[in-house]
This record gives C-alpha cells, structure tokens and sequence, in this order.
C-alpha cells in the first residue's frame, strides 16, 4: 500500500475513515447524530482557499509594481479592485463549496466561471467610473490568476487522489439496492479510488447478500432497506447510495429522504440509464412529480462546429509545434531499416465511412504477412489483436509505442477532417463488421487520436470495457470532457502505462 506524502500528510492527513459501526436495528435514537466533516476535509478546502488567495495577491502585487500609469506610479486602486474581484467571485460561484473539491470537472468549471465573472466584473467598473485603463488587469492580471490557479488546483487534486489511492481521505458510504446493482457500486468505488467513496454497509430488500450469504463484495448487509435510516442516524455516514430495486417505491424514497433530514448526509439515487451522465441529464418537476429528462446526444449543430474548428486549429498548432520532433522520428525510422517512415492504414470513420490513418510505422516491413502465425498466442479482447510483445515491433517502434508517439501524424487526419482531437477509438473494418447494436452508436462521431480509453488504460482495457468508455463518451460529449481527457492524457502518455 503506498504511503501518503510529506505534503500529503500535511495537507489532508492521514486518518482512515473507520468503516461505521453496525448497530442492531431498533427504535431511532432521540438525538440524530449529523455526519461532521472529517478534519481531512477541512484541510483540504483551506489548503484550496488559501491557494487561490495567495495567487490571487501575488498576481496583483505584480501587476501593481509592473503596470505603472503615466506618472510612473502603481495602480494600487486598480489592484485592490481586481483582487476584490476575484476574491468576491470564488464563493459566490460556490468555487470553494465542499461538494464539488477534488472530483470532476465542476471544480475547475466554477473556478474559470469565476474569473471570468471578474474580469467582466472589473471591465464594467472601468467603464462606468471612466477608467478606461483597466484594460491589462482584464487582459493580462486575471489570466494570470487563471493560468496559477488551475495548475495549483489540479496539483492540490493528484496529493487528494495519492492518499486516496492508499485508502485515506474517503466518505464513508453506506448503499441500498439490489444485490446485482450493489456490486457493481462497490467494484466500482474500488477501481476509481479517486471520488473518494468507501463503501461500508449495504442494505438489501430480504437483508441476504449474494447466493443467500450475509455480504455483497466482502461488504456486510446491516439489514433491509427499511433499516436504512436507522442505519445511517448511528453509524455517520456522509453518503446514502440508493440503487436500483423492485422494492423502492416512490413513497419509500420519499420517507427515506425525510428520515435523513437532519443527518447530514448526501442522498444519492441512482437512475437506472447507469451510463448517462453529465449535461444530458436534468432533473425538473411536472405534475407535482420528480421527472429525470434525459435529452437526446448532439451529433450536428453549433457545439460540433465549435469542436470541428478547435480540432482543425489544434492539430495545426501542434504540428509546428511538434514538426522537429516529427522530422526526427522520420529520420530514426528510415535509419533504422531504410523502409518507409508511414504506415497507411484503412480506419472506419463517422458514419461508417472509411479512411486512410495515418501512423509513423513501428513494426517490421512484412508485419501484415506474418500477422496470421500470431492469431494463436492474441491476448487482445473481443477483436482486436494484441501482443505485450509483438515480435515484429522494431527498437524504435517499441519506444514510439510506449510514448504514443507513432499516433502524431493523425493530426495531418485532424487537419483533413476525417478524425478529431478526442473521440473513441478508430476501429478497422473487419472490426465493425462484428460489432453489435451498441458498439456501433461509436461511428456516430468522428474518431480520436485520444478518448476515455486512453486515459483510462488503453490496450490494459477489456473489449466490453472499451466499448462502454466509447459509448459514454459519444453520449455524454462536451467540450469540457474534452478538455480534460486532452489534459489527463498528456498524464496517460508520459506514464506510457496500457501502450504495447
């Protein structure tokens, strides 16, 4: 088990939530006890208050020495007023709000809404009290604040998962379903540490576990699904997870949540669309009822134009950025057995069209030939071929592999349009021809050079596993999804972790 860091320690600490205590099920106590936060917690969210604060005044300090007005004095007004600013934007936006530190792309999104109310904020001052000078406080003072703070934020975010991934600083959980249902809850809290749930106690319709036993997934069953609220008043738990089961009735859930007023504790209900998520689900009521509307995925309109547009200036931008690298490896490929620096190879794109990818080539120049003697020893799933050690991988095509570097010239794909940026992978025809009903919904979208299964494993990936990170991504499309698989998978790349 990896141990926290010194700064780990320091910041959140190195204290185990203990599982609750199961209590036997009786009367509900008169005093409800409520689910405090954990000194870890507090920890954390001033260790992110204090972050933004600090880079919020240097900033504006420096901008205060550097930016001086026509009498060579510093814009000390200017300064205090931009400062202000952020510093009054950060908890209006509830950027500082416990529930949204440490998990998900809603942190960083009400950080950026933040700023970017108070760069508007400090723009409408200048303009309404003549001061027109306040240009490079808007321009340059709070990007600067942005381009600190998110970084500070995502570091603060990795020491937060570390000790995670060593089972410290989680929520203790306690969840109530199905048997079924409540397994792939716990599977899933244990491979995805870093959301920080720990589930402690589960709670079934008949109060059995799996085939007839006392637990699910090593997890004791405290009792039926009526027991719940007892349950959750004497053991603390931060997190009530309901998941789907004949026996909740709307009248259940709705008890279940006046039974829990007063604890503290999040109720958490999970719909059954298990693979929706994200913008496309919103909660609104109709007729006096609670309604999930689950709108249809956008594959037209203005948010793919956006991101065809940003695919196309992306990929140019990083093909000059990265042309010496690209002539580099062309050459250490030619040097290394004089054949040619491509591989060309036909892909199925949107819609099922196909196209030629394009690929710096990494195995020997008859690596199609002798692909068939290989079938017996595949370890890819489903149909793919894979091999941890491909013996027609070349010396240099091994560390290309490992390093995705052979995927850049699928930029020159980005730049023509037939592939983008962040999609699912590209599959080859004789791939497709075996797909099924929901592997298909993948050619909805132009493929990626990145996507969730990159970040997330890559060829370590099971074929079902692969194609439920497709199908999520497709459904659940953003541009701020986007944004951050582009961003974890610099981390994925520079690990080399899953490439063979």
């Amino acid at each position: 088990m990896r141990k926290p860091t010194p700064l780990g320690e320091a910041l959140v600490g190195s204290e185990t939530p203990a599982p609750a205590r199961l209590h036997a099920v009786g009367p509900a106590d008169k005093a409800t006890p409520r689910a405090a936060a954990q000194p870890w917690e507090i920890r954390y969210r001033a260790a992110v208050i204090a972050g933004d604060v600090v880079v919020t005044l240097v900033v504006v300090v420096a901008g205060a020495l550097l930016i001086l007005d026509l009498t060579g004095r510093p814009y000390f007004l200017h300064a205090t007023g931009t400062a202000g600013a952020i510093l009054c934007a950060l908890p209006l936006n509830r950027a500082w709000s416990q529930h949204v530190l440490g998990e998900g792309t809603e942190e960083f999104r009400r950080l950026g809404r933040s700023l970017l109310v108070a760069g508007v904020v400090v723009a409408l001052a200048g303009l309404l009290f003549g001061a027109l000078d306040v240009q490079p406080w808007v321009f340059y003072a709070v990007p600067a604040v942005a381009v600190l703070a998110f970084p500070l934020r995502y570091g603060l975010r990795q020491v937060l998962h570390r000790a995670r991934r060593a089972g410290e600083c989680m929520h203790p959980v306690v969840a109530a379903g199905s048997p079924e249902t409540l397994r792939d809850l716990i599977d899933r809290t244990r491979s995805e540490t870093h959301v920080g749930w720990q589930v402690s106690a589960v709670c079934t319709a008949t109060g059995q576990g799996e085939h007839g036993t006392g637990e699910i997934g090593g997890i004791a069953v405290a009792g039926r699904l009526d027991d719940l609220a007892d349950q959750v008043r004497r053991g603390g738990y931060r997190v009530v997870a309901v998941t789907s089961d004949p026996q909740w009735t709307p009248q259940r859930l709705q008890q279940l949540a006046w039974d829990l007023e007063g604890t503290g504790a999040e109720l958490v209900v999970a719909p059954v669309l298990m693979e929706i998520a994200g913008p496309r689900l919103n909660v609104s009521g109709v007729l006096g009822m609670p309604l999930l509307r689950v709108s249809a995925p956008t594959f037209t309109g203005g948010r793919r134009v956006v991101k065809d547009v940003a695919d196309r200036l992306g990929a140019a931008a990083l093909i000059l950025l990265t042309g010496p690298l690209l002539l580099g490896i062309a050459a250490l490929i030619k040097l290394n057995d004089r054949g040619p620096v491509f591989y060309r190879q036909l892909r199925v794109g949107r819609d099922g069209r196909t196209f030629t990818m394009i690929k710096f080539r990494t195995m020997v120049l008859d690596a199609d030939r002798l692909r068939s003697g290989l079938l017996a020893d595949n370890e890819g799933s489903g149909p793919l071929f894979k091999l941890r050690r491909d013996p027609r991988v070349t010396r240099v095509g091994a560390v290309l592999r490992r390093y995705s570097l052979d995927e850049l010239p699928q930029l020159f794909n980005v730049l023509g349009g037939t592939m983008s940026l962040v999609g699912p992978r590209p599959p080859l025809p004789a791939e497709t021809a075996n797909y099924e009903r929901a592997a298909r919904r993948k050619l909805l979208v132009k493929p990626g050079m990145t996507g969730l299964w990159q970040v997330s494993g890559r060829s370590d990936l099971s074929w079902e596993e692969s194609v439920r990170l497709d199908l999520r991504y497709v459904e659940d499309w953003s541009l701020a999804l986007d944004l951050a698989i582009l961003w974890k998978t610099l981390r994925a790349v520079a690990g080399g972790r899953g490439a063979y």
